[in-house]
């Protein structure tokens, strides 16, 4: 390419935060693990309730496994900020619904990740959560919701499918285990599977 243009390495774009609405402001590489230190972008000062300014009161810390960079686990510790109302006295956090679901442990691109490891590269929730440095209940229980409310929930996963085939096959680690998968194939994407 002659005429490449380079900017400044920015790693809050290559991690893909700034589509969670956070920044990184530090790192820190483990042997077994990679943490980024980020904050939220966006100020979040007025009360919800009666629509005062508040001023800063404290920072709490609220840590997200995100996808990870090179397989290697990578954890989000966001510092999240708390406000206390002027006017009636209310205390809240930054909205931080952009990065992940209230009480998650995952951050949206870390499920996202999950959710096609699993369905799209066929790894076990085993692997997935060692990818993300959770536990395999914490894994499965967030991929089996996030799946659920994308596949089986949305009503119009049918509408341009064409021809269905289904595919069961045996999955052998411990336990013999069945998959099922019910595929469009025209577009060779998973539409179901159990």
């Amino acid at each position: 390419m002659p005429d490449a243009t380079f900017t400044c390495p920015d790693l809050t774009t290559f991690c893909r935060l700034d589509e969670l609405g956070l920044e990184v402001v530090g790192q820190r590489l483990d042997s077994d693990r990679a943490v980024l230190a980020c904050r939220v972008v966006a100020p979040d000062q007025w009360c919800r309730r009666c629509g005062c300014q508040g001023s800063a009161r404290d920072t709490v810390t609220r840590e997200l496994a995100h996808e990870p960079l090179g397989w290697r686990p990578t954890t989000l510790a966001v510092t999240v900020r708390r406000y206390r109302c002027s006017g009636c006295g209310h205390v809240w956090r930054q909205d931080t619904s952009n990065a992940a679901e209230p009480r998650a442990k995952l951050s949206r691109r870390g499920l996202r990740w999950a959710l096609e490891a699993i369905v799209v590269g066929h790894l076990t929730v085993a692997r997935v959560a060692e990818g993300l440095g959770v536990s395999w209940n914490t894994a499965n229980d967030a991929v089996l919701a996030e799946g659920k409310r994308m596949l089986i929930d949305d009503p119009s996963r049918f509408d341009a499918v064409t021809a269905i085939g289904v595919d069961e096959h045996v999955v052998r680690h411990e336990a013999l285990l069945f998959r099922m998968e019910v595929r469009d194939l025209h577009r060779l994407a998973v539409v179901a599977a159990g």
